[in-house]
């Protein structure tokens, strides 16, 4: 089994930006997937970006992200970050950390096996 816990939301004005942190346990995580997903109200949950734990950290981003966010992992923390620079008020929604086993970078939200609960990001105009 395996826990994800989120941290880092909160409120920021346009333009501003936080940092999102999962911190997970359970597992080793030396073959994991990690991703960050969003939901807004009334919307589906979508990616945001994935990487992945193997050698070379491969990364994925959603293009309404692409030159914005940043996902980052500690190793030796068991921890997967998101850098969010550049905020928008379309940035606003839930924030779900998930994991998989696998080397490669997935990016679609069925193929992840373990959730957080999720963090709330308010972007204000």
């Amino acid at each position: 089994q395996v826990q994800l816990v989120e941290s880092g939301g909160g409120l920021a004005q346009a333009g501003g930006s936080l940092r999102l942190s999962c911190a997970a346990s359970g597992r080793t995580f030396s073959s994991y997937t990690m991703g960050w997903f969003r939901q807004a109200p009334g919307k589906e949950r979508e990616f945001v970006a994935a990487i992945s734990w193997s050698t070379g950290d491969s990364t994925s981003y959603a293009d309404s992200v692409k030159g914005r966010f940043t996902i980052s992992r500690d190793n030796a923390k068991n921890t997967v970050y998101l850098h969010m620079n550049s905020l928008k008020p379309e940035d606003t929604a839930v924030y779900h950390c998930a994991a998989r086993s696998g080397v490669g970078v997935y990016i679609t939200r069925h193929e992840y096996a373990y959730w957080g609960q999720g963090t709330q990001v308010t972007v204000s105009s």
